[in-house]
């Protein structure tokens, strides 16, 4: 007998995620299908390199966005709207207005930026699909940020939907764009001395 699953709308996927036994746990919906991100091997836990570094780009947004008053900066746990998908960047900055306040458990919409700090154990190509997924759905940039060869990949959507990517390396400097205007971070920043 064959058991098919049904995927789940993203209203049911809220309501599980929101019972007891799922409350401390981390989850996204990937393809109407909820994956715990720590439990199978593309959702493990993230490094503690990956962590820092996920908090210091969330600083340096957060302290740009409320000094300018333009949007909400979210953490790790945030989890947006992405088609029919709820995604969980690294850090997601949404403007106040596609914010459309903050009452709630999933922001209705993408973010207008999403950071994804990569892992070593992260495919590639799912890296970059996600990016594309998250363009897809009015996120305006995606930035990669990959620890081990402390480079940034700037993602964003050309004409025809194809994924225009940008690779930054350590010595030059990231730009909000139009998103963040006048927002801009020296990629070596991000990345914490392993010395200390």
């Amino acid at each position: 007998m064959l058991n098919i699953i049904q995927p789940m709308t993203i209203s049911e996927f809220w309501e599980f995620a929101q019972l007891p036994e799922n409350r401390d746990k981390r989850w996204e919906l990937i393809n109407g299908m909820p994956i715990e991100k720590g439990r199978d091997g593309d959702m493990a836990p993230s490094s503690k390199m990956n962590s820092v570094i996920a908090v210091k780009i969330a600083r340096f947004l957060d302290e740009y966005a409320e000094k300018h008053h333009l949007g909400y900066v979210s953490g790790a746990d945030g989890g947006y709207r992405v088609g029919d998908n709820v995604f969980q960047p690294d850090a997601g900055y949404i403007s106040k207005a596609r914010a459309d306040g903050l009452v709630g458990g999933v922001l209705e919409n993408a973010p207008d930026l999403a950071v994804e700090v990569v892992s070593s154990y992260d495919k590639e190509i799912y890296v970059f699909e996600k990016a594309r997924s998250y363009l897809l759905a009015d996120t305006t940039m995606v930035w990669l940020i990959f620890p081990e060869n402390r480079t940034v990949y700037v993602c964003t959507l050309a004409s025809e939907h194809r994924l225009m990517v940008d690779r930054y390396e350590r010595h030059m400097t990231l730009s909000g764009g139009d998103i963040l205007p006048d927002f801009s971070l020296q990629i070596a920043r991000i990345f914490p001395d392993e010395s200390e």
